[in-house]
């Protein structure tokens, strides 16, 4: 009798297999491309992964995809972090992702936001720099792929709007390696043209790698220096790129652009229907109103008594004449009395002024008389103290007291008998004149 064997339903087997792939594995990071993507009412996404060799089922529940900051879209390419794991109802192999982002996203997205800033602060972006769209263009280029959708969309919408509107396809790379240089060198070209009136520049959606040609700075700057007005249109409404930034006006999609650069010629032909009507009826309102002025002025006085109307106003010219000339004379005689017054006045004034001054100039006499004379008493009073104290100081009083004054002949005062020699003449002065002796002898 053998071994008994070990029997596995089916659901174990795939429990352990769960089990297996869950702890073998773990988180791990994958990339490529979605494909089949399903957003579920619950809010969960079912989707594809795929590369060029493979493909594998996956699931991101809602308490994880909120986080995501784009909605997943096939043809996308997005790494992920993720679990393998299995569905053991079915037995289907399957990643339960937690995290995703577009691929390659962190590295563009840093060079986007550098560029940005960069051309921000040039002014690239000002407001103040972007001009109008014509309202009316006769002829608009178009700077895309000649077989992606974009091009077929901006035609369809171009010709419903405006059936008989010139177009012109300038036919370029956009996306891939030197994409940029082809999408510049259309933009320069269609501003070498004086017959295009405005331009659309654009693709349809993609990832970002996609839509990267447009965020080239050799691009932003041909629309920036571009003469013709610029519509860029890339990709669709949830994409922004630097070419966005700098155009003029920026459409969400290809179509939109189309809307954007043409109103519909229904719309124009109904407005200068319009305008037409309007401007009939104004000129109408303004004849009728000029036919109605006319008709007041030929029944008008003026127009059926014109000699009487001269005559009145003649008439009243003169009256106005002699008026004025009266009104002359009064005035005149008014300032001639009026001068008159002020004459008399003036005369008056002058005469109170002269009298005035002569008083004063007398009262100034009197006063200015008995200073003078109080003046002189003083200085007689003054003159005599100084000739009695002039006296008292007069070496020559005291000779009329008894006493004498000897002189040599040179005026030397004796003043001691040694002074003078036996021989020598002397002048001795009395109170009432001179003494002239020699010296005999010295005691």
């Amino acid at each position: 009798m053998g071994a008994k064997r070990q029997l596995y339903s089916v659901s174990d087997i795939n429990r352990k297999a769960r089990m297996v792939l869950e702890g073998g594995i773990g988180e791990v990071w994958v990339e490529g491309e979605l494909s089949r993507v399903t957003i579920h009412s619950s809010g969960h996404w079912y989707f594809t992964l795929k590369d060029e060799a493979a493909a594998v089922s996956c699931a991101m529940f809602s308490r994880d995809n909120a986080a995501v900051g784009f909605r997943p879209k096939d043809g996308l390419k997005v790494q992920m972090l993720a679990r393998p794991s299995l569905y053991e109802a079915s037995g289907r192999y399957q990643l339960i992702a937690s995290e995703m982002e577009e691929a390659g996203k962190g590295n563009l997205q840093e060079q986007f936001e550098k560029l940005k800033a960069k051309l921000r602060d040039e002014g690239l972006f000002d407001e103040a720099r972007k001009r109008p769209l014509p309202i009316l263009p006769r002829k608009i280029g178009v700077v895309t792929s000649p077989t992606g959708a974009a091009i077929r969309d901006i035609i369809n919408v171009l010709t419903r709007r405006f059936p008989n509107i010139g177009i012109l396809l300038i036919p370029a790379k956009v996306q891939g390696a030197g994409a940029e240089l082809g999408i510049a060198k259309a933009i320069r070209y269609l501003n070498t043209r004086n017959d295009i009136d405005v331009m659309i520049v654009g693709r349809g959606g993609g990832s970002i790698e996609d839509l990267w040609a447009f965020n080239e700075e050799v691009v932003a700057r041909a629309i920036f220096e571009s003469g013709i007005p610029v519509i860029s249109a890339v990709g669709h409404e949830i994409d922004f790129t630097i070419a966005d930034f700098v155009a003029d006006v920026r459409a969400p999609t290809p179509s939109a652009a189309a809307e954007l650069a043409v109103r519909e010629k229904g719309d124009l032909e109904d407005t200068l229907s319009l305008y037409d009507r309007r401007l009939k009826q104004s000129l109408k309102t303004m004849s009728q109103d000029f036919r109605l002025r006319l008709n007041r002025a030929e029944h008008s006085y003026v127009f059926r008594e014109p000699a009487t109307l001269v005559k009145q106003y003649r008439q009243t010219v003169q009256a106005m004449e002699t008026r004025m000339a009266d009104l002359l004379k009064l005035d005149a005689q008014a300032k001639a009395s009026r001068l008159e017054n002020a004459n008399v006045r003036m005369a008056h004034l002058l005469q109170s002024g002269v009298r005035q001054a002569h008083q004063r100039v007398d009262e100034l006499g009197m006063v200015m008389q008995h200073q003078m004379e109080r003046k002189a008493e003083h200085d007689r009073q003054k003159l005599q103290r100084l000739g009695s104290q002039l006296r008292m100081l007069n070496p020559l009083a005291v000779l009329g007291r008894g006493y004498s004054l000897t002189r040599k002949p040179d005026g030397t005062v004796v003043r001691s008998a040694d002074g003078v020699e036996v021989g020598e003449p002397l002048v001795t002065l009395l109170a009432d004149g001179k003494l002239v002796s020699n010296v005999t002898g010295k005691e």
